[in-house]
């Protein structure tokens, strides 16, 4: 039989897992059946817990005070280390800067002009094939999205947002192997590319691809990395035509989307805050001002990219020959 004892001992507590207030006493400890009057040797017992308590070194009450309350937090050297520079974001800009003027609505948005019917005629042998690879690429994903314009918005932009970073990382690197300024272009094609992954981030928010949709997305962007990442190193006046005609396209997807939604096949919903927040677009835009936004960077980029291959064709690749310079700019080439 088990005698339950009302001692409150620290070391005790400290032995048995800290229970509150009751010690449990091993049964080889008699007592009469029933009775109150302990034995001698339970008194004994006694006594020597209570001079276990006064000889113990470590403090056990603050021990079990300490024990309770929970280890200490621990320290997050991660966030300690982190430079002032990182805690500051670094939100995407816009390609076009009228943009941050003011809160663009509906009628601001159509009335740019983006030239959407703007087509360059190809003339060279590279020029014809370019326009001919680009128009036969759209085939198969006319077979696979059909009318599912938000999933084949996600498609071209995995896609398109690849040539901008491709063309900066190579021209990146051979600046630094010729030791000499780029011309003014790593800027610009970074800024496409950053630009492009804005759109597919918010279309992201509007359309969810299923599991076979991803794993195509997927492959293309792997194999037009690829493809092109080798085109722009033996051919770059050819790789940015291709971007032109490309982008040529992109703007006749987008102004087909516009219709669709016009036609009500397709849910005027409201803009995702990320689309609201990159291109200031009133608080209360929709999908449609969406699609004209992202329509008309397209088009920006559609003219730029077919400008590059112009630049390239005509030995006249340093953009500082023909840039703007203000008294409070100076030549500075980069």
């Amino acid at each position: 039989m088990t005698l339950l004892l009302q001692y409150r001992s620290p070391a005790l507590l400290h032995k048995t897992a800290y229970m509150p207030a009751t010690i449990l006493l091993p049964t080889s400890i008699q007592t009469r059946a029933f009775g109150i009057k302990t034995t001698l040797k339970v008194q004994e017992h006694i006594a020597k817990m209570i001079k276990n308590d006064k000889n113990d070194k470590p403090d056990s009450r603050k021990h079990v005070e300490m024990q309770i309350s929970g280890p200490e937090p621990v320290k997050d050297t991660i966030l300690d280390t982190m430079p002032l520079e990182l805690r500051v974001p670094m939100s995407p800009q816009p390609m076009r800067s009228e943009t941050m003027d003011h809160k663009w609505k509906t009628k601001d948005l159509e009335q740019l002009d983006i030239g959407e019917s703007k087509h360059r005629i190809p003339d060279l042998i590279s020029d014809k094939i370019a326009f001919w690879a680009v128009k036969n690429a759209r085939k198969p994903t006319d077979i696979f999205f059909r009318n599912k314009y938000l999933h084949r918005s996600v498609m071209l932009e995995v896609v398109a947002a690849v040539p901008g970073m491709v063309g900066a990382m190579i021209r990146h690197i051979k600046s630094l192997q010729g030791m000499r300024h780029d011309g003014g272009w790593i800027g610009h094609l970074l800024h496409e590319a950053e630009n492009e992954r804005m759109h597919l981030m918010t279309w992201m928010e509007v359309g969810k691809p299923v599991l076979w949709e991803r794993a195509l997305i997927a492959t293309v962007q792997t194999g037009f990395f690829a493809v092109f990442s080798l085109l722009y190193m033996v051919s770059p006046r050819t790789a940015h035509r291709v971007v032109g005609y490309l982008e040529e396209e992109a703007v006749t997807s987008y102004t087909h989307f516009i219709k669709e939604i016009d036609a009500g096949r397709i849910e005027n919903v409201k803009a995702p805050d990320i689309a609201i927040a990159y291109w200031n677009l009133d608080e209360n835009a929709t999908l449609r001002d969406v699609v004209l936004a992202v329509r008309a960077d397209e088009a920006l980029h559609r003219d730029t990219n077919h400008h590059f291959s112009d630049r390239i064709h005509a030995g006249r690749e340093s953009l500082f020959e023909d840039m703007e310079y203000t008294k409070d700019k100076p030549h500075i080439k980069y």
